[in-house]
């Protein structure tokens, strides 16, 4: 006598594909949008809110920086642990703690009384913004077909881009309406709307399409901790170098590169001790075998350093225009709309030509294009006035339009050549490594620009204009045009080899 059949799991990805039929994907495709779009936005909204929270708290410029930092470090470190999440309690139960812990976050973070129970809450909704990131990668790769990833990746990447173009704007009106706190409750609805929605489409299952595993394979506490520390003592590393001692900015730094090494010896050891005893042991935190495709490994290092490029500009460009160009803070935010716009149109665009298009080239363009727009600022200069306004937003224009190249294709064209099973480690990894890169690149940029600035005996809080700090900030743009340089050459090798899949 047989054994009666189980009945199929009706939050299964089977069953909702049945239930929802073609458009299913699209619909999964906005569930995941939704909460990442919440997470981005807490990440970026917040920045408004310091000037009014230092206040309220007494707080030092820097101490207030750490609701920024902290969020930043938490984000960066929690990437790490997505695949082993979803293993163990499937796409749902993953995404909808997730959006718990921002709930929770933000509520907390509005209604608190003092700073630290604040900054518990910003560590709290960078943890759970880490964990979501790289998520919507994974599912494009494996909800859509290879001939409508680029397309699903674009649509994705416009509406994503309009939380950081539209949530500072969105902020300051409420800033200057209800106060600091109304920050932290902004995102609030978009975690409701995205809970209503993963319980109807995320499915329950596991990456690989069946059960999550919640006996399986444990966390690799060891390498989290290592990776943990070691952000950590970069970041801190490179502070110091801003604006501390020597001493301890070689010490931090030294640390981070110690606990690197450890960390590489910890992985590839974990890693071995896995294929020996497969039903056995950890996966490794970050499984380093994955940089023997080609593709992946270039796409890594474009990751890297897009991630110094994209967040040292975001800082740097504000910066220019205020201390450099004396343009008030209304102007600069005119300056910066057109491009934001242009970004989420360019990003849509591309989307479709990335089904059609060879990855390399896509992303070779818009990194040309990126650098092409730093070098070109170098153009603009204080004696002719009428002509910097023009300038500026024409110049910001390329470079999003570079960045527009870039994002709907890299993460997808790297990911294309690895086996199914391996997706979610490679895309935690590869947003792992663009966070690593953007909280090295403002740390860079500040440094290098006090640098120069010092070099032409100059200082930033000067009231007046003058040729001098402008070369300053020159030099610095045309550093960030040699590291797009570097990008570029990674970009080129992720040419897909003869025997590509």
């Amino acid at each position: 006598m047989t054994a009666p059949e189980q009945a199929p799991d009706p939050s299964s990805l089977p069953a909702l594909r049945e239930r929802y039929g073609p458009r299913y994907r699209w619909l999964l495709l906005l569930a995941v949008m939704v909460g990442t779009m919440a997470s981005i936005m807490s990440s970026t909204v917040v920045n408004v809110a310091i000037p009014d929270m230092s206040h309220h708290f007494t707080l030092g410029q820097e101490r207030a920086q750490w609701v920024t930092s902290g969020f930043m470090a938490a984000m960066t470190v929690s990437m790490l642990t997505t695949p082993w999440l979803l293993a163990r309690y499937g796409y749902r139960r993953t995404y909808e703690g997730c959006m718990w812990l921002l709930l929770v976050g933000g509520v907390a973070g509005g209604l608190a009384n003092n700073y630290p129970l604040v900054l518990a809450a910003r560590v709290a909704e960078g943890l759970a913004a880490g964990v979501v990131q790289p998520i919507p990668a994974i599912i494009i790769l494996r909800a859509f077909e290879s001939n409508e990833q680029g397309r699903a990746s674009g649509i994705f990447g416009m509406g994503v881009v309009l939380a950081p173009a539209l949530g500072p704007s969105i902020g300051g009106v409420l800033v200057d309406l209800f106060g600091w706190r109304s920050i932290f409750f902004m995102v609030v609805p978009f975690c409701i709307v995205s809970l209503w929605l993963a319980k109807k489409l995320i499915p329950t299952t596991a990456p690989g399409g069946g059960a999550a595993n919640r006996a399986g394979a444990g966390l690799d506490w060891r390498g989290l901790l290592l990776a943990a520390v070691g952000t950590l003592c970069l970041l801190n590393g490179l502070v110091e170098l801003q604006g501390g001692t020597p001493a301890a900015a070689s010490a931090l730094l030294a640390a981070s590169l110690g606990l690197l090494f450890a960390f590489v010896w910890l992985e590839r050891r974990t890693l071995r001790l896995r294929q020996q005893h497969p039903h056995r042991g950890q996966d490794p935190l970050m499984n380093l075998s994955l940089f023997r495709d080609r593709r992946f490994a270039m796409g890594s290092i474009v990751a890297f350093i897009y991630g110094i490029a994209l967040f040292g500009s975001t800082y740097l460009l504000p910066v220019y225009m205020q201390m450099g160009l004396q343009l008030s803070p209304s102007v600069v935010g005119t300056v910066l709309l057109p491009s934001g716009l242009v970004l989420a149109l360019t990003i849509a665009g591309v989307g479709r030509l990335a089904d059609h298009q060879p990855t390399h080239r896509l992303v070779s363009i818009g990194v040309l294009l990126l650098a092409a727009s730093f070098a070109l600022m170098t153009t603009i200069r204080l004696d002719r006035a009428g002509a910097i306004i023009p300038l500026l937003i024409v110049w910001a224009i390329v470079g999003r339009i570079g960045l527009g190249f870039i994002l709907p294709s890299l993460n997808i064209g790297a990911m294309r050549g690895l086996e199914h099973t391996h997706i979610p480690q490679g895309s935690s990894v590869i947003n792992f490594l663009r966070m690593l890169g953007g909280a090295a690149g403002v740390s860079l940029c500040g440094i290098f620009l006090e640098w120069r600035l010092a070099a032409h005996g100059q200082v930033l809080s000067a009231q007046q204009a003058s040729p001098d700090r402008l070369r300053a900030f020159d030099e610095t743009f045309l550093l960030l045009a040699v590291i797009c340089g570097f990008a570029l050459i990674a970009a080129l090798k992720l040419r897909a080899g003869p025997n590509a899949k």
